[in-house]
């Protein structure tokens, strides 16, 4: 390794932006401030051996690709910049493009940071779009999305702490007796007793009550959360102290997404999960009758799977409804999905209402290039009785294509040559001119109307 000072302030801070962390987060993980981070970012500070080697360890890095000149990273990140649509008309030879960023870095900085606003230019103007008029510019569900994607999914403290109390209740003979030691009594009552409430804790009579007509494995799941909310409610509110939120409505989510993260680790303990997890090959349906749960909580699961040196494929998770509004959104990764995605009518997780139970796979590659590989089923709540309702919504995980081989589902598939449907992360973020699905044209695109002829797309557009 050189021994002259390492500035590589814009490669830390790509780093610390693909993981999905906040300066905050990164600081934590590493042992150091927040602001030393800041000004390593600006290079203001250098990396030292030290850090370089904290680095490494934390996210599993080869220290000589984050020590290496900053020169072959100019070059692949104008590449994939060059990638995007919107310059497909103009000849961009590789050696031109790599001669532009080892000649050029300053200009080539310039031209990355320009094309990273426009994007986020786009991907602000898409959200203005749908925005409900009249909506405030706070989003709690929103924040508290960002607040759990800037963590991973993953809070260690957590699944430590509920894989030791999971131990415990095993050992009590199960939950509701854990609980019964714990002067709490589980009882299972009908809706008209519940109230509209599916879960209730009487405290007066110290009695959970659970609605009778809920599936196995919904009462389980409600159990554990009450325990979470209890037994682990200091572990909760570590996670929590010192976070600033805009609303307390924000705020009161994050405290139930953690709980339900926390149930989630009860029911299905890291340890022992992980390596059911490999046993089954990511066979969702297995996993559910091995541990007792439903398909979205095995689902919802995988995505928690970054525990250092126990880490798993990497998922993506979402879920909408028949409309393709989305309810839920989690990832584990970082992907292009996480913000905005979920909005193409080529992705199965639209198709498989017409198909409900059935698991459907499918091979997707984004404008740029990139390939995923998506497992989508439709999962069903309410019902338990005659004319009751009930909720059908559709459920994906989406991983990199080069994770796919560990999967049952795509078994003896090859990931570069399958066949992969083109898809883009939403109409107004998608350029793809030949896509007779589209229904709105990209930002930035004029409509060219034509009278005298009509293409089999909704739009024609210009180019640039």
């Amino acid at each position: 390794m050189s021994s002259r000072p390492l500035y590589l302030g814009p490669r830390l801070k790509r780093l610390r932006r693909e993981l999905g962390l906040t300066q905050q987060a990164m600081a934590d993980e590493l042992g150091i401030s927040p602001s030393y981070i800041a000004l390593i970012e600006r290079n203001q500070r250098p990396l030292t051996a030290d850090l370089l080697i904290r680095l490494a360890r934390a996210y599993k890095l080869d220290m000589a690709d984050l020590a290496a000149d900053d020169r072959d990273d100019y070059a692949h990140r104008l590449t994939d910049s060059l990638r995007d649509p919107i310059f497909a008309d103009i000849d961009l030879p590789p050696l031109e493009v790599a001669d532009v960023a080892a000649s050029f870095p300053g200009v080539t900085e310039a031209l990355l940071r320009l094309y990273g606003a426009w994007q986020r230019e786009q991907q602000a103007l898409a959200d203005q779009r749908h925005a409900e008029p009249g909506s405030s510019a706070t989003d709690p569900i929103g924040e508290a999305r960002r607040f759990m994607a800037a963590r991973r999914n993953y809070f260690p403290t957590l699944d430590s702490k509920a894989e030791e109390l999971a131990g415990e209740i095993d050992k009590a003979g199960g939950a509701q007796e854990w609980l019964r030691k714990q002067g709490v009594r589980v009882r299972l009552m009908p809706p008209d007793v519940m109230m509209d409430a599916i879960r209730r804790y009487d405290r007066h009579n110290e009695q959970l009550l659970i609605d009778d007509t809920l599936p196995p494995s919904s009462r389980t799941w409600h159990v554990m959360q009450h325990i979470a909310y209890t037994a682990l409610r200091t572990e909760i509110s570590a996670v929590l102290r010192g976070e600033s939120f805009a609303s307390e409505t924000a705020a009161n989510l994050v405290r139930r997404a953690l709980a339900g993260y926390a149930a989630a680790a009860l029911l299905m303990p890291y340890d022992r999960f992980a390596r059911a997890v490999d046993a089954r090959r990511y066979d969702i349906e297995a996993l559910a009758g091995l541990f007792g749960t439903s398909f979205e909580q095995v689902a919802h699961r995988l995505t928690t799977l970054n525990r250092p040196g126990q880490e798993r494929v990497p998922f993506f998770f979402i879920r909408v409804d028949a409309a393709g509004n989305v309810s839920k959104r989690l990832d584990g990764a970082g992907f292009p999905f996480a913000a905005h995605g979920g909005g193409c009518p080529l992705w199965s997780v639209h198709d498989v209402f017409c198909t409900p139970g059935t698991v459907t796979t499918q091979w997707l590659e984004l404008p740029d290039g990139q390939r995923f590989f998506s497992i989508a089923r439709t999962v069903t709540s309410g019902g338990g009785g005659f004319e009751q309702p009930t909720t059908t919504r559709a459920i994906a995980l989406a991983c990199a294509a080069d994770h796919a081989s560990r999967l049952i589902y795509a078994a003896g598939a090859d990931p570069k040559t399958a066949n992969a449907t083109p898809i883009g992360i939403t109409c107004r973020l998608c350029h793809r001119a030949q896509c007779t699905a589209r229904a709105e044209p990209p930002i930035g695109r004029d409509i060219l109307p034509d009278d005298y002829r009509r293409a089999a797309e909704p739009f024609s557009f210009a180019e640039s």
